[in-house]
């Protein structure tokens, strides 16, 4: 009898946290107690002409997932996974360019989270490399979630007032299409308290039925 070799486990599994700007996924994630990924680190510069415009080009859409780099941040999410540490990118969003580099570390937990508006769109991805514990799509009212997103990108100087009105009135009203969206790419969604309680009962990182060795 033998066996086919075992693939090696990853020291951690991820927690893909989602949902609309403004819906609380920072705040979610600091309550967890987990180490932390922020996605947006990962949005690409100002100058990227890979970068997606705003119909009659009107601007670059930010909210598009093509104003993102998935593989920087997938490649960052294995790292973390493997090794339990990383370097990513230190992103200002008020000049949209990369300012610095951030090591981030687990310190030994087995889970963290990786929270971003487009953390929906790698779930897929992260789980054929066996890296994911879950992903979940924080959903709750339109107009509160506008609310604290103005007041939050307000507060942090991250685009001119005229900007973050057209921007909010845009996204208010697209704001179920967005968790449709999320939650077609394989996320749940939930509102935070659920969330929290999803997370909580998370088990440690055990193997998925593709790791485990098969006899012959």
């Amino acid at each position: 009898m033998s066996s086919s070799p075992r693939a090696a486990l990853p020291a951690a599994r991820v927690i893909l946290l989602a949902g609309p700007s403004g819906s609380g996924k920072s705040s979610l994630a600091a309550r967890t107690g987990l180490p932390v990924l922020h996605l947006d680190d990962f949005y690409r510069e100002g100058d990227d002409p890979a970068l997606p415009l705003l119909p009659h080009g009107a601007g670059t859409d930010w909210d598009s997932a093509l104003s993102w780099d998935a593989g920087a941040a997938v490649a960052a999410i294995g790292a973390l996974c493997a090794t339990g540490s990383t370097s990513v990118p230190e992103y200002d969003i008020a000049s949209s360019s990369i300012t610095g580099e951030i090591h981030v570390a687990l310190d030994g937990s087995p889970l963290f989270v990786a929270e971003g508006i487009f953390a929906a769109d790698i779930t897929e991805r992260c789980r054929e490399l066996g890296l994911l514990a879950d992903t979940l799509c924080l959903r709750g009212r339109p107009a509160v979630t506008a609310w604290r997103r103005f007041r939050r990108d307000l507060a942090e100087g991250r685009k001119s007032v005229p900007v973050l009105l057209r921007r909010g009135w845009r996204l208010m009203r697209g704001e179920r299409a967005i968790v449709a969206r999320q939650t077609a790419l394989g996320a749940f969604a939930c509102a935070q308290d659920e969330a929290m309680r999803r997370i909580i009962a998370l088990p440690v990182v055990s193997p998925s039925p593709a790791e485990m060795p098969v006899d012959a």
